[in-house]
Protein backbone atom coordinates (compact mmCIF):
# COMPACT_ATOMS: atom_id res chain seq x y z
CA UNK A 1 0.00 0.00 0.00
CA UNK A 2 0.98 3.53 -0.80
CA UNK A 3 2.65 5.70 2.55
CA UNK A 4 0.22 8.22 4.26
CA UNK A 5 1.15 11.05 2.67
CA UNK A 6 -0.94 13.14 4.99
CA UNK A 7 -2.38 12.62 8.54
CA UNK A 8 -6.09 13.78 9.32
CA UNK A 9 -6.51 13.22 13.50
CA UNK A 10 -10.29 13.91 14.83
CA UNK A 11 -9.94 15.51 17.57
CA UNK A 12 -13.54 16.29 18.45
CA UNK A 13 -13.81 14.58 21.66
CA UNK A 14 -11.00 16.19 23.12
CA UNK A 15 -12.94 19.62 22.17
CA UNK A 16 -16.07 17.80 23.97
CA UNK A 17 -13.60 17.31 27.17
CA UNK A 18 -13.38 20.62 27.86
CA UNK A 19 -13.82 21.75 31.89
CA UNK A 20 -13.50 18.19 32.41
CA UNK A 21 -10.35 15.89 34.04
CA UNK A 22 -9.02 13.95 31.10
CA UNK A 23 -10.13 9.98 30.89
CA UNK A 24 -7.18 7.22 29.67
CA UNK A 25 -8.95 7.82 26.28
CA UNK A 26 -8.47 11.54 26.35
CA UNK A 27 -4.75 11.34 27.40
CA UNK A 28 -4.63 8.80 23.98
CA UNK A 29 -5.79 11.15 22.20
CA UNK A 30 -4.03 13.39 23.11
CA UNK A 31 -0.94 11.55 22.90
CA UNK A 32 -1.73 10.69 18.90
CA UNK A 33 -2.15 14.99 18.90
CA UNK A 34 1.43 15.19 19.99
CA UNK A 35 2.81 12.44 17.05
CA UNK A 36 1.09 14.11 14.34
CA UNK A 37 2.30 17.45 15.27
CA UNK A 38 5.47 15.56 15.68
CA UNK A 39 5.13 14.17 11.76
CA UNK A 40 6.67 16.07 9.31
CA UNK A 41 4.25 15.23 6.77
CA UNK A 42 0.99 17.44 6.53
CA UNK A 43 -1.82 17.22 9.45
CA UNK A 44 -5.41 18.48 10.04
CA UNK A 45 -7.29 18.15 12.87
CA UNK A 46 -11.28 17.35 12.26
CA UNK A 47 -13.71 18.72 14.15
CA UNK A 48 -17.61 17.72 14.58
CA UNK A 49 -19.61 21.47 16.01
CA UNK A 50 -22.87 21.74 16.59
CA UNK A 51 -23.45 23.59 13.71
CA UNK A 52 -21.15 21.37 11.24
CA UNK A 53 -17.61 20.47 10.90
CA UNK A 54 -14.40 22.51 11.37
CA UNK A 55 -10.60 21.91 9.72
CA UNK A 56 -7.34 23.19 11.94
CA UNK A 57 -4.28 23.50 10.17
CA UNK A 58 -0.74 22.24 11.63
CA UNK A 59 -0.92 25.78 13.52
CA UNK A 60 -4.71 25.56 14.71
CA UNK A 61 -4.13 22.07 16.17
CA UNK A 62 -0.67 23.06 17.82
CA UNK A 63 -3.42 26.01 19.74
CA UNK A 64 -5.46 23.54 19.74
CA UNK A 65 -3.04 20.82 21.99
CA UNK A 66 -2.12 24.81 24.09
CA UNK A 67 -6.08 25.67 25.39
CA UNK A 68 -6.59 21.95 25.78
CA UNK A 69 -3.57 21.24 28.60
CA UNK A 70 -3.66 25.01 30.34
CA UNK A 71 -7.94 24.68 30.01
CA UNK A 72 -7.94 27.95 28.80
CA UNK A 73 -9.94 28.10 26.13
CA UNK A 74 -10.75 32.09 26.02
CA UNK A 75 -14.13 33.63 25.41
CA UNK A 76 -17.26 31.53 23.70
CA UNK A 77 -17.46 34.28 21.35
CA UNK A 78 -20.84 35.19 19.43
CA UNK A 79 -21.98 32.04 17.66
CA UNK A 80 -20.76 29.92 20.17
CA UNK A 81 -22.49 31.68 23.06
CA UNK A 82 -25.68 30.20 21.08
CA UNK A 83 -25.00 27.07 21.94
CA UNK A 84 -26.76 26.90 24.75
CA UNK A 85 -26.65 23.16 25.35
CA UNK A 86 -23.40 23.13 25.98
CA UNK A 87 -21.99 24.19 29.50
CA UNK A 88 -19.74 27.72 29.34
CA UNK A 89 -16.51 25.70 28.95
CA UNK A 90 -17.23 23.71 26.16
CA UNK A 91 -18.60 26.69 24.34
CA UNK A 92 -15.76 28.08 25.12
CA UNK A 93 -13.70 25.29 22.88
CA UNK A 94 -15.75 25.59 20.55
CA UNK A 95 -15.40 29.42 20.09
CA UNK A 96 -11.55 28.86 19.76
CA UNK A 97 -12.16 25.87 17.62
CA UNK A 98 -14.13 28.32 14.99
CA UNK A 99 -11.23 30.89 15.68
CA UNK A 100 -8.62 28.66 14.82
CA UNK A 101 -10.24 27.04 12.02
CA UNK A 102 -9.04 27.09 8.20
CA UNK A 103 -12.37 25.69 6.86
CA UNK A 104 -15.99 25.79 8.57
CA UNK A 105 -18.67 24.46 7.11
CA UNK A 106 -22.26 22.89 7.55
CA UNK A 107 -23.01 19.47 7.90
CA UNK A 108 -23.76 19.07 4.03
CA UNK A 109 -20.60 20.56 2.94
CA UNK A 110 -18.24 17.88 4.61
CA UNK A 111 -17.72 16.08 1.02
CA UNK A 112 -16.89 19.33 -0.58
CA UNK A 113 -14.17 20.63 2.14
CA UNK A 114 -12.28 17.83 2.36
CA UNK A 115 -12.22 16.93 -1.10
CA UNK A 116 -10.75 20.73 -1.28
CA UNK A 117 -8.00 20.14 1.51
CA UNK A 118 -6.82 16.87 1.66
CA UNK A 119 -4.51 15.46 -0.58
CA UNK A 120 -4.16 11.78 -2.26
CA UNK A 121 -3.38 9.55 0.01
CA UNK A 122 -4.33 11.28 3.09
CA UNK A 123 -5.14 8.73 6.02
CA UNK A 124 -8.04 9.76 8.64
CA UNK A 125 -6.90 8.51 12.54
CA UNK A 126 -10.05 8.19 15.10
CA UNK A 127 -8.69 7.73 18.23
CA UNK A 128 -11.49 8.80 20.85
CA UNK A 129 -14.31 6.80 19.71
CA UNK A 130 -16.27 10.15 18.74
CA UNK A 131 -17.36 11.49 15.20
CA UNK A 132 -17.89 7.68 14.25
CA UNK A 133 -20.79 8.71 11.68
CA UNK A 134 -21.37 6.76 8.40
CA UNK A 135 -22.11 10.27 6.52
CA UNK A 136 -18.25 11.35 7.88
CA UNK A 137 -17.22 8.29 6.75
CA UNK A 138 -18.18 8.39 3.06
CA UNK A 139 -17.13 12.11 3.24
CA UNK A 140 -13.67 11.00 3.79
CA UNK A 141 -13.61 7.54 1.62
CA UNK A 142 -15.24 10.19 -1.66
CA UNK A 143 -12.29 11.83 -1.03
CA UNK A 144 -9.73 9.84 -1.05
CA UNK A 145 -8.79 9.11 2.43
CA UNK A 146 -8.46 5.63 4.58
CA UNK A 147 -9.77 5.35 7.59
CA UNK A 148 -7.86 3.95 10.19
CA UNK A 149 -9.78 3.50 13.46
CA UNK A 150 -8.39 3.35 17.48
CA UNK A 151 -11.22 0.68 19.20
CA UNK A 152 -10.05 0.54 22.74
CA UNK A 153 -12.21 -2.12 23.86
CA UNK A 154 -16.18 -3.47 23.51
CA UNK A 155 -17.07 -3.53 27.55
CA UNK A 156 -20.29 -1.73 26.75
CA UNK A 157 -21.57 -4.80 25.16
CA UNK A 158 -19.54 -7.06 27.20
CA UNK A 159 -20.67 -5.65 30.38
CA UNK A 160 -23.65 -3.80 29.69
CA UNK A 161 -24.87 -3.25 33.26
CA UNK A 162 -21.48 -1.07 34.27
CA UNK A 163 -22.31 0.86 31.17
CA UNK A 164 -23.64 4.55 31.48
CA UNK A 165 -27.22 5.80 30.35
CA UNK A 166 -27.73 5.09 26.43
CA UNK A 167 -23.74 4.31 26.16
CA UNK A 168 -24.75 0.22 24.89
CA UNK A 169 -26.61 1.32 22.36
CA UNK A 170 -24.37 4.39 21.25
CA UNK A 171 -21.28 2.20 21.20
CA UNK A 172 -23.02 -0.58 19.50
CA UNK A 173 -23.78 2.38 16.35
CA UNK A 174 -20.40 3.42 16.42
CA UNK A 175 -18.88 -0.06 16.08
CA UNK A 176 -21.99 -0.67 12.97
CA UNK A 177 -19.47 2.51 11.38
CA UNK A 178 -16.62 0.92 11.93
CA UNK A 179 -17.73 -2.91 10.49
CA UNK A 180 -18.66 -0.68 7.40
CA UNK A 181 -16.34 1.76 6.90
CA UNK A 182 -12.80 1.46 8.80
CA UNK A 183 -9.86 0.32 6.40
CA UNK A 184 -7.70 -0.61 9.32
CA UNK A 185 -8.89 -1.28 12.95
CA UNK A 186 -5.90 -0.68 15.86
CA UNK A 187 -6.43 -2.60 18.78
CA UNK A 188 -4.16 -1.99 21.78
CA UNK A 189 -3.48 -5.71 23.18
CA UNK A 190 -3.62 -9.33 22.16
CA UNK A 191 -6.78 -10.03 24.36
CA UNK A 192 -8.78 -6.95 23.24
CA UNK A 193 -8.14 -7.44 19.58
CA UNK A 194 -9.96 -10.86 20.06
CA UNK A 195 -13.09 -9.50 21.45
CA UNK A 196 -13.33 -6.64 18.94
CA UNK A 197 -13.04 -8.75 15.95
CA UNK A 198 -15.86 -11.20 17.70
CA UNK A 199 -18.33 -8.36 17.73
CA UNK A 200 -16.99 -7.19 14.36
CA UNK A 201 -17.90 -10.32 13.31
CA UNK A 202 -21.24 -10.25 14.48
CA UNK A 203 -22.10 -7.11 11.95
CA UNK A 204 -20.94 -8.91 8.73
CA UNK A 205 -17.15 -7.74 8.54
CA UNK A 206 -14.03 -7.74 10.47
CA UNK A 207 -11.47 -4.94 8.67
CA UNK A 208 -7.76 -5.86 8.91
CA UNK A 209 -6.05 -5.40 12.20
CA UNK A 210 -3.41 -4.63 14.40
CA UNK A 211 -2.22 -4.49 17.95
CA UNK A 212 -0.15 -1.39 18.74
CA UNK A 213 0.42 -1.75 22.78
CA UNK A 214 -0.42 2.05 24.09
CA UNK A 215 2.89 4.04 25.35
CA UNK A 216 3.73 4.80 28.82
CA UNK A 217 5.01 8.15 29.87
CA UNK A 218 3.76 9.30 33.40
CA UNK A 219 3.70 12.88 33.91
CA UNK A 220 6.16 14.58 35.72
CA UNK A 221 5.28 13.90 39.81
CA UNK A 222 4.60 17.62 41.27
CA UNK A 223 4.54 17.66 44.84
CA UNK A 224 3.35 20.86 44.73
CA UNK A 225 0.10 20.65 43.21
CA UNK A 226 -1.51 17.96 46.14
CA UNK A 227 -3.45 19.72 48.96
CA UNK A 228 -1.35 21.35 51.42
CA UNK A 229 -2.71 19.60 54.49
CA UNK A 230 -2.75 15.92 53.17
CA UNK A 231 -1.35 13.55 55.11
CA UNK A 232 1.52 11.24 53.40
CA UNK A 233 2.98 10.14 56.84
CA UNK A 234 1.02 7.24 57.03
CA UNK A 235 0.79 4.47 54.78
CA UNK A 236 -1.64 4.82 52.00
CA UNK A 237 -2.34 2.79 49.07
CA UNK A 238 -4.30 4.94 45.81
CA UNK A 239 -7.71 3.75 43.37
CA UNK A 240 -7.41 5.35 40.15
CA UNK A 241 -9.77 6.13 37.57
CA UNK A 242 -13.75 7.34 37.40
CA UNK A 243 -15.53 6.09 40.29
CA UNK A 244 -18.33 3.47 38.30
CA UNK A 245 -19.74 -0.14 38.99
CA UNK A 246 -16.49 -1.46 36.55
CA UNK A 247 -14.05 0.06 38.68
CA UNK A 248 -15.29 -2.02 41.87
CA UNK A 249 -14.84 0.50 44.63
CA UNK A 250 -17.46 -1.27 46.28
CA UNK A 251 -15.11 -3.82 47.18
CA UNK A 252 -12.35 -1.64 48.15
CA UNK A 253 -14.88 0.24 50.59
CA UNK A 254 -16.09 -3.37 52.19
CA UNK A 255 -12.39 -3.93 53.17
CA UNK A 256 -11.53 -0.95 54.34
CA UNK A 257 -14.70 -1.50 56.71
CA UNK A 258 -12.89 -4.66 57.61
CA UNK A 259 -9.20 -3.60 58.17
CA UNK A 260 -10.47 -0.84 60.50
CA UNK A 261 -8.01 1.09 62.60
CA UNK A 262 -5.02 -1.65 60.76
CA UNK A 263 -6.52 -0.05 57.41
CA UNK A 264 -3.55 2.34 55.51
CA UNK A 265 -5.36 5.65 53.79
CA UNK A 266 -6.86 5.24 50.73
CA UNK A 267 -7.08 7.87 48.20
CA UNK A 268 -9.77 7.77 46.02
CA UNK A 269 -8.91 9.41 42.58
CA UNK A 270 -11.53 9.94 40.11
CA UNK A 271 -15.06 12.03 39.59
CA UNK A 272 -17.88 10.11 40.50
CA UNK A 273 -19.43 8.67 37.19
CA UNK A 274 -22.69 6.90 36.82
CA UNK A 275 -25.21 3.97 37.97
CA UNK A 276 -23.24 3.70 41.48
CA UNK A 277 -25.92 5.71 44.04
CA UNK A 278 -24.87 3.24 47.16
CA UNK A 279 -21.29 3.57 46.69
CA UNK A 280 -21.87 7.69 46.09
CA UNK A 281 -23.82 7.68 49.42
CA UNK A 282 -21.22 4.80 51.47
CA UNK A 283 -18.80 7.61 50.77
CA UNK A 284 -20.64 10.65 51.20
CA UNK A 285 -21.33 9.00 54.99
CA UNK A 286 -17.75 8.39 55.42
CA UNK A 287 -15.72 5.16 55.31
CA UNK A 288 -12.99 5.39 57.71
CA UNK A 289 -9.20 5.88 56.18
CA UNK A 290 -10.76 6.55 53.04
CA UNK A 291 -10.40 10.11 51.10
CA UNK A 292 -12.14 11.61 48.24
CA UNK A 293 -9.85 13.43 45.86
CA UNK A 294 -11.07 14.34 42.72
CA UNK A 295 -9.79 16.47 40.52
CA UNK A 296 -6.00 16.30 41.31
CA UNK A 297 -3.71 17.19 38.09
CA UNK A 298 -1.50 14.40 36.42
CA UNK A 299 1.72 15.51 38.12
CA UNK A 300 -0.48 15.74 41.45
CA UNK A 301 -1.36 11.98 41.26
CA UNK A 302 2.01 11.09 39.87
CA UNK A 303 3.19 12.79 43.12
CA UNK A 304 0.78 10.48 45.01
CA UNK A 305 1.57 7.34 43.42
CA UNK A 306 5.53 8.00 44.22
CA UNK A 307 5.07 7.38 47.57
CA UNK A 308 2.01 4.98 47.79
CA UNK A 309 2.01 1.48 49.43
CA UNK A 310 0.27 0.40 46.46
CA UNK A 311 -1.93 1.10 43.45
CA UNK A 312 -5.35 -0.98 44.08
CA UNK A 313 -7.17 -2.03 40.69
CA UNK A 314 -9.98 -4.19 41.48
CA UNK A 315 -11.69 -3.66 37.99
CA UNK A 316 -14.37 -6.05 36.68
CA UNK A 317 -13.56 -4.96 33.14
CA UNK A 318 -10.54 -3.40 31.46
CA UNK A 319 -9.93 -2.49 27.29
CA UNK A 320 -6.27 -1.53 28.69
CA UNK A 321 -5.34 -0.08 31.76
CA UNK A 322 -2.65 2.81 31.85
CA UNK A 323 -2.84 3.14 35.54
CA UNK A 324 -1.05 0.21 36.55
CA UNK A 325 1.65 0.23 34.00
CA UNK A 326 2.53 4.14 35.17
CA UNK A 327 2.17 3.15 38.44
CA UNK A 328 5.15 0.76 37.89
CA UNK A 329 7.11 2.91 35.88
CA UNK A 330 6.65 5.96 38.61
CA UNK A 331 7.96 3.28 41.53
CA UNK A 332 4.83 1.83 42.79
CA UNK A 333 3.58 -1.61 43.33
CA UNK A 334 0.44 -2.76 41.79
CA UNK A 335 -2.11 -5.07 43.21
CA UNK A 336 -4.88 -5.69 40.47
CA UNK A 337 -8.00 -7.90 39.48
CA UNK A 338 -6.84 -11.32 38.09
CA UNK A 339 -7.96 -10.12 34.29
CA UNK A 340 -6.45 -11.29 31.21
CA UNK A 341 -5.63 -8.11 29.86
CA UNK A 342 -3.87 -7.23 33.00
CA UNK A 343 -1.97 -10.81 32.91
CA UNK A 344 -0.81 -9.60 29.18
CA UNK A 345 0.43 -5.86 30.18
CA UNK A 346 1.84 -6.75 33.36
CA UNK A 347 2.92 -10.30 33.58
CA UNK A 348 4.66 -11.55 36.75
CA UNK A 349 5.25 -8.03 37.78
CA UNK A 350 2.02 -7.57 39.72
CA UNK A 351 -0.20 -9.17 42.65
CA UNK A 352 -3.17 -10.39 41.40
CA UNK A 353 -6.60 -11.13 43.27
CA UNK A 354 -10.62 -12.09 42.06
CA UNK A 355 -12.34 -9.37 41.72
CA UNK A 356 -15.20 -10.57 44.07
CA UNK A 357 -12.92 -11.66 46.71
CA UNK A 358 -12.69 -9.47 49.32
CA UNK A 359 -10.61 -12.12 51.74
CA UNK A 360 -7.62 -11.99 48.86
CA UNK A 361 -7.72 -8.24 48.32
CA UNK A 362 -7.85 -7.69 52.30
CA UNK A 363 -4.75 -10.38 52.61
CA UNK A 364 -2.84 -8.81 49.87
CA UNK A 365 -3.59 -4.74 51.53
CA UNK A 366 -2.18 -5.62 54.82
CA UNK A 367 1.02 -7.34 53.18
CA UNK A 368 1.40 -4.26 51.09
CA UNK A 369 0.80 -1.41 54.04
CA UNK A 370 3.16 -3.25 56.42
CA UNK A 371 6.67 -1.59 56.24
CA UNK A 372 9.17 -1.31 54.07
CA UNK A 373 7.92 -0.10 51.15
CA UNK A 374 9.55 -2.07 47.81
CA UNK A 375 9.87 -1.25 44.72
CA UNK A 376 8.38 -3.18 41.65
CA UNK A 377 9.10 -5.19 39.50
CA UNK A 378 10.30 -3.65 36.33
CA UNK A 379 7.88 -3.99 33.29
CA UNK A 380 9.35 -2.99 29.68
CA UNK A 381 6.52 -0.80 28.43
CA UNK A 382 6.44 0.84 24.63
CA UNK A 383 6.99 4.43 23.96
CA UNK A 384 4.17 6.25 22.31
CA UNK A 385 6.30 7.01 19.07
CA UNK A 386 6.71 2.97 18.98
CA UNK A 387 2.45 2.50 19.16
CA UNK A 388 1.76 5.21 16.57
CA UNK A 389 4.93 3.56 14.05
CA UNK A 390 2.82 -0.10 15.00
CA UNK A 391 -0.57 1.52 13.89
CA UNK A 392 0.09 2.97 11.23
CA UNK A 393 2.82 0.49 9.74
CA UNK A 394 2.40 -1.05 6.36
CA UNK A 395 -0.69 1.39 5.15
Amino acid sequence: MVPPTSLILDLTRLASRAGRMATGVDRVERAWLSACLADPRPVLGLLRTPVGFALLDRAGMQRFARAFDHHDWGRAGPVAMLFRRLDPARRAAQGRVRALAVARVSRRGLTGMLRRWLPPGAVYLNTGHANLDNRVMRALHGAGARVVVLVHDTIPLDLPQAAGPGSVARFGRRLDVVARHADRVVATARVTASRIEARLAERGRVPPMVVAPLGVAPARPDPAALPPDIDLVRPYMVVLGTIEPRKNHALLLDVWERLGDDAPRLFICGARGWNNAEVFARLDRGVPGVSEMPGLSDGAVAALLGGARALLFPSLAEGYGLPPLEAQALGCRVICGDLAICRELLGDAAVYCDPADRYQWEQAIRAHAAPPRLPPPRVLSPSWAAHVERALGGL
